[in-house]
């Protein structure tokens, strides 16, 4: 009997460190989870759908049939083998990925699009660095069949116009069916694709055939939408399309002189805001914007590039939007755009991310609380209620 009592006071030390030990792995994977899992459940569950006027007096059906759901996301910039660290690229791509598939789970979007720039490194990137990053990408991206994803050119995809080749163009087009000047249709809504490196202006033979496929599509779209310039004779033999203006998807800007006039917490720095825009590098040239503007006349433009959030009125009338970059390593706070499209209205609501500084800073806290707990364990650090204790009882005893 007293052997026996003896190994039970021996093995009570044992059982209390490994119910502590237990008790700190608890801890440890509660916050993993949390941070790397949860949160973006969290924060993207915030997120709601805008309305769109004269919505709510249409029935369940008749909103279902003409009402698209579309999420806009830009510049996701998947690291190369040429630039990326494999610890960088861990840590980005698994926050993309887990936002992308909180976000199509809750929000059960009818089409997603994404405004170039996809990869970091398209424009130097081998055949077997191109096979590598289309895998990372098709495992980040993947998506159900209900839902639709259109992916745009972006310089990073295929180069500046400099480095643009028809060899880089083609792989982007045979991997996303991809073609600048191409139309897509859905529930009677026009949305048009637009090379923007294309649009240089100086004849190149990839700018030819993408600035004729544009003029030919115009011209659809003006016939279609029965406009007084075009007589009936010119747009007899045209294909009709959906008599809805059109939605211009590209990834460079059109013209602006800056980001000066941008507003907002996802608006670029202060520092940044008045530098000058290069034409034809940050944003499209004066000519090609006037080009666009005047073929199509768009009731809706998105744009990407600029990594920040910009709000913008073309003569007067036609917004366009500037999606910010869907990476943390562009940006600590970044977003998508939420779109309720029909054929005559559109209403768009941002939704943001996690926060980069907010994680780390959870990070942080849990780390500094987990060093106390083992600390006041090994008794290296005294709990505060045992040193008043300490403190009172040497008081009495004076």
């Amino acid at each position: 009997m007293l052997g026996s009592s003896s190994t039970t006071v021996k093995n009570l030390p044992l059982k209390r460190r490994l119910c502590f030990l237990l008790k700190l792995v608890c801890f440890v994977s509660s916050v993993l989870v949390f941070c790397e899992f949860l949160i973006y459940y969290v924060v993207i569950f915030q997120c709601r759908w805008p309305d769109v006027k004269g919505g709510a007096h249409m029935s369940e059906e008749e909103t279902s049939a003409s009402l698209l759901k579309a999420i806009i996301l830009a510049d996701t910039h998947l690291l190369g083998e040429i630039k990326g660290h494999w610890l960088d690229k861990l840590r980005r791509e698994w926050q993309m990925e887990r936002s992308f598939q909180t976000a199509l789970w809750l929000l059960q979007p009818d089409i997603v699009f994404i405004l170039g720039d996809v990869f970091d490194e398209g424009k130097w990137s081998s055949p077997q660095a191109w096979a590598d990053d289309v895998r990372r990408f098709g495992k980040m991206f993947r998506h159900s069949v209900s839902t639709e994803l259109v992916v745009i050119a972006g310089n990073h995809d295929i180069g500046f116009h400099y480095e643009m080749t028809t060899y880089k163009v083609n792989r982007f087009e045979k991997l996303f069916n991809f073609t600048s000047g191409k139309l897509i249709t859905r529930k009677g809504i026009n949305f048009v694709l637009v090379n923007s490196v294309a649009m240089e202006g100086d004849g190149c033979a990839v700018c030819r055939t993408s600035e004729a496929k544009l003029v030919a599509l115009s011209h659809k779209l003006n016939c279609s939408q029965q406009k007084a310039n075009h007589s009936n004779k010119r747009c007899s033999d045209v294909e009709k399309l959906p008599a809805s203006e059109p939605i211009l998807l590209q990834h460079y800007p059109l013209y602006r002189k800056s980001d000066a006039e941008c507003t907002g917490e996802d608006s670029a720095p202060p520092e940044e805001k008045n530098i000058p825009f290069k034409e034809k590098y940050d944003v499209l040239s004066q000519e090609a914007s006037q080009k666009l503007l005047w073929w199509f006349q768009p009731r809706l433009i998105l744009s990407g590039h600029t990594h920040s959030a910009c709000e913008v009125l073309h003569a007067g009338k036609i917004p366009e939007i500037s999606v910010p970059s869907f990476s943390w390593r562009n940006r600590n706070n970044p977003s998508f755009i939420m779109g309720s499209i029909t054929p005559t209205d559109f209403s768009l609501q941002k939704c943001f991310l996690p926060f980069e500084s907010r994680v780390f800073t959870i990070y942080c806290a849990a780390g500094a609380l987990l060093v106390i707990l083992v600390l006041a364990h090994v008794q290296l650090l005294t709990p505060p209620f045992y040193f008043a204790q300490r403190l009172i009882s040497k008081h009495k005893a004076v």
